[in-house]
Order: C-alpha cells, then sequence, then structure tokens
C-alpha cells in the first residue's frame, strides 16, 4: 500500500490510499512525469474521517480508485464544495458516491506513519 496526495487550486490538499500495485506504479509514473495522459484522481467517498486524510470527513475508498484524463461532468466537484455538502453527496451530487475532480493534480508521495 501507498499514500499519495493530490491537490486542487493551492491550498486544497487531499491525500488517499492506493492497495493495487499496478495503480501505485501508475501514480508514481504521474509524479515522475512518464505519465502525461490519464493525470486525475477519480474513485467512490466514503462519508468517514480516514486517519491518513484527516482534514477531511470522507475519503475515497481505494479499491475504487483510478487515473483518467477525460470524465463526465456529473462526478466533478471541488474537495471543499464536497466537505460543504456532504449529506447532499451520493445522490443527485455525486450519484453512487463517484468523485472525479477535473482539476485534480498528483503532487507528491506521502509517508505515514
Amino acid at each position: 500500500m501507498a499514500y499519495f496526495a493530490f491537490m486542487q487550486r493551492s491550498d486544497q490538499e487531499f491525500i488517499f490510499e492506493l492497495t493495487d500495485e499496478d495503480k501505485i506504479a501508475h501514480a508514481r509514473r504521474i509524479l515522475s512525469g512518464e505519465e502525461q495522459e490519464k493525470v486525475h484522481v477519480t474513485g467512490r467517498i466514503r462519508k468517514r474521517t480516514a486517519p491518513y486524510n484527516p482534514k477531511w470527513s470522507y475519503h475515497l475508498e481505494p479499491a475504487t480508485i483510478d487515473f483518467f484524463a477525460v470524465a463526465i461532468e456529473v462526478c466533478d466537484a471541488d474537495m471543499r464544495y464536497v466537505e460543504d455538502h456532504l449529506d447532499e453527496a451520493c445522490g443527485a451530487f455525486l450519484p453512487g458516491c463517484h468523485w472525479c475532480p477535473w482539476d485534480s493534480r498528483l503532487v507528491r508521495e506521502v509517508e505515514v506513519v
């Protein structure tokens, strides 16, 4: 397992856990600059805090995380907006709990102790 962080804007960071070796390798290729197409993060949110991502009241379910180049608009949202409207998520807002922030930028691998 490995942890990574992505940013939206310059002040919003979100940490997520990857458990799949292929996806961990993909994330590392994004960070190295080798992967330049599927660089945005997507997955299904869980409405509870994760110990590795304590700033937010939700996290991405590791088994659902993937990377994309283009996605549909209905799953795009700012992480602060998701936090502020978490009670509405998984219904008309972020149907199926699927979140795909279009402007997500993977910025670093995170060491979690």
